[in-house]
């Protein structure tokens, strides 16, 4: 028992005898003012002894472990730890389900963290992660170190080299389709639901760099579609792929939406059975269409002459064939190589439209290093050393507004962080969000894109984190975020709703920051072809 709860009851057996051994009510004054004094002393006694070297919350006899870990559950991760270092500063102690936590949201910090093997396992609820599909399997909350190896260099493979070479063209041709089929997600009134055109788009990217499985099953007309005019026949298969991606873009959507419900919840919560089934339901709806997708591939594979080209999910396969992975460790890879940038990337593409609009000064130079850099053609390779305005506008984008703005660990053993001992298993959380509004940047509460005028070193902006444990897609990230970007605003300009802004969209910061969708006409937007040879057009409103 910790000091101060032994304290307590010492306390109240003094003040229950003194009570109890007298016979009248004014011979219990003296006893009531000693236990005034003796809880006064206790008080102070629990202060000190409560208090960890760690600045935070008292313990306060188990209620401080108890109230920060309500404000984890109730308010999101991002949302409590950007609400403790603002409290108690850049190094701060809480509990999360009664585990001593740190969150650190100074570059001298992270980068110790980051940079460590110390630190590469992650925390989360195991029967959560056990829920989802992630305990021990997949790459992003694996903390299997020796499997966790062997699946990244699969990722790490499929994420650079050659893969990284196809991007951009991917990137092109998939955002090309969706727009010739705005109509899909305009409404009548001329607004586009925008989020899910770009969850779409970036849906179709994934499949056709990692998975290259047609959604309905026929690999004919999957290249007939690059190939052929606009026919009738086509025009149905388009409405057919359409459906099903969609389909299959609501389930990485509810599976995302449980991975943040699940991800530190108590066991005990978990353990109640049709709580779990109904999340587990909910993962299993996307695993199986997985596994469809997967048989789909093996199918593909087993049917072929002659395989000149590996993609990720053929690579994952064959090793599953070798004994090296098992189905479910397969299944994992694919799933999370899939949901990555739908609910990620997607809206990080979403904020920088609001941001354009916000800043039209900054639309106006990006679309004037477009004309001077790309033209009139698409967007290839060559182009995207040379896009130093647009990659500005992302890294700034990135570094104002976050979609993810945080990263989990666990110290694997003892160490020393700025000064402080950190026990071996404590978990550490890096606010990374903090840290870009905090050091360096000379408008550090400010969109500017003179915050990146100047180098900025590596220490002071991590949107990908760094070192054994570093996002392993960051690179294709940033091509497909440039792709993107520069095929969109070639063709239109794009006009949030009236008042509809960073600060009067309603979000969420739980696994990432997120628009609340409760209300999607709130987040649609109107794309206004842009005219040639003009730069930003101005945008009307209702």
């Amino acid at each position: 028992m910790h000091f101060s709860s032994r304290l307590y009851v010492l306390v109240f057996i003094f003040a229950w005898n003194q009570m109890h051994v007298t016979d009248s009510a004014f011979s219990m004054v003296p006893a009531v003012l000693i236990t005034l004094l003796l809880l006064f002393v206790m008080n102070a006694l629990w202060r000190r002894a409560g208090k960890s070297s760690f600045p935070g919350p008292y313990y306060l006899l188990g209620l401080g472990p108890v109230l920060t870990y309500s404000r984890f559950i109730w308010t999101g991760i991002g949302t409590a730890c950007n609400y403790y270092n603002t409290k108690y500063g850049n190094i701060v102690q809480v509990w999360i389900q009664g585990e001593e936590t740190l969150i650190l949201s100074n570059s001298s910090a992270v980068n110790h963290v980051l940079k460590s093997s110390n630190y590469t396992a992650r925390f989360a609820s195991k029967r959560g992660l056990r829920c989802i599909g992630m305990d021990e399997r997949g790459v992003i909350f694996n903390s299997n170190l020796k499997l966790w190896k062997k699946v990244r260099t699969f990722f790490s493979k499929a994420l650079s080299g050659p893969g990284l070479q196809k991007t951009v063209g991917v990137c092109v041709s998939a955002t090309h389709r969706h727009l010739d089929q705005l109509s899909d997600f305009t409404d009548p009134s001329g607004q586009v639901d925008v989020l899910n055109l770009l969850r779409c788009i970036v849906v179709d990217i994934s499949n056709r760099l990692f998975l290259r499985v047609p959604f309905n099953g026929q690999s004919a007309c999957w290249i007939l579609f690059t190939c052929l005019q606009q026919t009738r026949s086509l025009l149905l298969f388009i409405c057919m792929f359409c459906s099903q991606e969609k389909e299959l873009l609501m389930k990485i959507h509810r599976y995302f939406q449980t991975w943040q419900t699940v991800l530190i919840q108590p066991d005990l919560f978990l353990r109640i059975g049709w709580i779990y089934k109904k999340y587990e339901h909910d993962a299993k709806d996307l695993q199986e269409a997985m596994d469809g997708l997967i048989e789909k591939k093996r199918t593909e594979i087993s049917t072929s002459e002659k395989l000149d080209d590996f993609d990720f999910a053929t690579e994952l396969i064959f090793a599953q064939n070798h004994g090296e992975l098992t189905a479910d460790d397969v299944r994992q890879c694919v799933l999370e190589m899939v949901i990555a940038a739908p609910d990620t990337l997607s809206i990080s593409l979403f904020f920088m439209f609001v941001l354009l609009k916000q800043n039209p000064g900054v639309e106006d130079k990006i679309v004037q290093e477009l004309d001077a850099v790309v033209g009139d053609r698409p967007v290839e390779n060559g182009d995207m050393q040379s896009l130093k305005i647009l990659e500005s506008f992302i890294n700034e984008s990135m570094r104002f507004h976050p979609v993810v703005d945080f990263i989990m660990r666990r110290a694997l053993e003892d160490d020393i962080i700025d000064g402080y001992k950190v026990a071996k298993g404590t978990n550490i959380i890096l606010n990374i969000g903090r840290m870009h509004k905090t050091e360096f940047f000379a408008k550090p509460d400010e969109f500017s894109l003179e915050n990146f005028e100047k180098h900025v070193p590596n220490r002071f902006f991590q949107p990908f984190g760094v070192g054994p444990r570093a996002c392993v897609g960051r690179h294709v990230a940033m091509v497909m975020m440039k792709a993107v970007l520069v095929t969109m605003l070639s063709k239109y300009t794009v006009c949030p709703r009236l008042g509809c802004t960073l600060s009067t969209i309603r979000q969420t910061n739980n696994l990432s920051q997120q628009p609340v969708e409760d209300n999607d006409n709130c987040l649609s937007m109107r794309f206004i072809p842009r005219a040639m040879k003009t730069h930003t057009t101005p945008c009307g409103h209702e």
